[in-house]
């Protein structure tokens, strides 16, 4: 469950803590880390808005809501071109602003990622002696029929890692242009 990456002794305790997924036979999982130069609570601030994944997911052009943002709430997400899908419903699972925890599910939309679940955390930790932030991402799917669970690992695999880079990039600006003020007070 670690995407080929190698996790240290803090990656790995809160990925068992966090990130716990109930794997059947016909599904595949992974957890992938991302250090972001960037305060957590900054980071937090975009993880956190279940209605506004465009502000950092490169391929979400557009995110309408139904719901009040509460546990249960669902986002119609429009996808950019150039992807398998153009839409995908989503659920809102778990939203835990103490402990910065995010959790979705994949309800519906033309792609086929079924049974899709997701946990993001994001955790304070020290970069270059300056106050930075490590990201976790973890899933897991069903693995389509004519598909291994390697291609279909690798193909979320390279979703998550592209939202990561995109997260890391726009905190990272946030925090040189000393936009450090969360969102929302989060």
């Amino acid at each position: 469950m670690n995407g080929g990456d190698a996790y240290g002794m803090m990656e790995a305790q809160y990925i068992r803590r966090h990130h716990r997924h109930n794997i059947r036979d016909d599904q595949c999982s992974s957890a992938l880390v991302k250090h972001v130069k960037a305060p957590v609570n900054l980071v937090w601030s975009l993880v956190r808005r279940f209605d506004q994944p465009q502000k950092y997911k490169p391929f979400v052009s557009r995110c309408i809501m139904k719901g009040d943002l509460g546990i249960g709430s669902v986002r119609e997400v429009n996808v950019k071109s150039g992807l398998p899908a153009t839409t995908s419903t989503e659920r809102l699972e778990l939203l835990d602003d103490e402990e910065h925890i995010l959790g979705i599910k994949i309800v519906g939309g033309d792609h086929r990622l079924r049974n899709y679940s997701s946990i993001i955390t994001v955790h304070p930790e020290v970069i270059e002696g300056r106050p930075g932030t490590m990201v976790i991402e973890s899933f897991a799917v069903d693995v389509p029929e004519g598909n291994t669970k390697d291609e279909t690992c690798y193909f979320v695999e390279a979703l998550i890692r592209c939202n990561l880079k995109s997260l890391a990039d726009v905190s990272e600006r946030m925090a040189v242009l000393d936009q450090t003020q969360p969102i929302n007070g989060y």
